[in-house]
């Protein structure tokens, strides 16, 4: 198992998707939360890829979350299965609709804080719960309607909590992901702050783009 861990973290960070991925679907019955969480991750990867059908990303979107699921059952206290199951079943959302991503989103919340608490050095997972509150706090009003009828207190946040969390990770983490700067822009817009906004997106633009996502950003 250590061995092929350590073979997929360095495909991983070559950007090796396919490979990776091949790799690690062998052991999917593997009962090894390390394992699983990583198959997750990886079979994700491969999902958001462009070259990827879109059957085989519906596909692929639904494994991810059955391996998130068994890395959690294995083990509870990995906090990279409690991000991966967060993350896998925010995807989930995508294709069930808005009712159902509504739904999910207290749980995807809980899991990201969990991770957060098993460790709290890991600026990914703070910077999901900055997105996490941004997307409520831009949540169009008929979304609030929907989200009214199905929790007693449906979830809310504001632009200045997800700004917290942006910087959080930045602190946690200086530049570890273009995304977390094109947010932190985002957000400063938001909060009609843009002398703030453009320094940040300024960082995002000059953000060496070495992902697909780099290159969106």
């Amino acid at each position: 198992v250590e061995e092929v861990i350590e073979q997929a973290d360095y495909l991983y960070g070559s950007g090796e998707t396919e490979k990776l991925y091949r790799l690690l679907v062998q052991h999917k019955n593997s009962d090894d939360a390390e394992l699983l969480w990583r198959l997750a991750r990886a079979s994700r990867d491969l999902a958001q890829l462009s070259s990827t059908s879109a059957e085989e990303k519906r596909q692929l979107t639904y494994d991810s979350l059955e391996y998130a699921k068994k890395a959690l059952e294995i083990n509870e206290s990995n906090f990279a299965a409690h991000k991966w199951y967060g993350i896998c079943l925010s995807d989930v959302g995508d294709f069930e609709g808005i009712k159902t991503k509504i739904g999910n989103a207290i749980v995807i919340k809980e899991h990201f804080q969990r991770a957060v608490e098993l460790n709290p050095k890991d600026a990914t997972t703070i910077h999901l719960i900055g997105i996490w509150c941004y997307s409520f706090a831009e949540m169009p009003w008929y979304q609030r309607k929907i989200a009214a009828t199905l929790f007693a207190t449906p979830p809310t946040s504001t632009f200045q909590e997800a700004l917290r969390y942006f910087h959080m990770a930045e602190e946690a983490d200086p530049n570890f992901y273009s995304k977390n700067l094109l947010f932190l822009g985002k957000t400063y817009l938001k909060l009609n702050n843009k002398k703030m906004a453009l320094l940040w997106l300024s960082k995002a633009k000059d953000y060496p783009a070495h992902t697909e996502e780099d290159k969106q950003v």
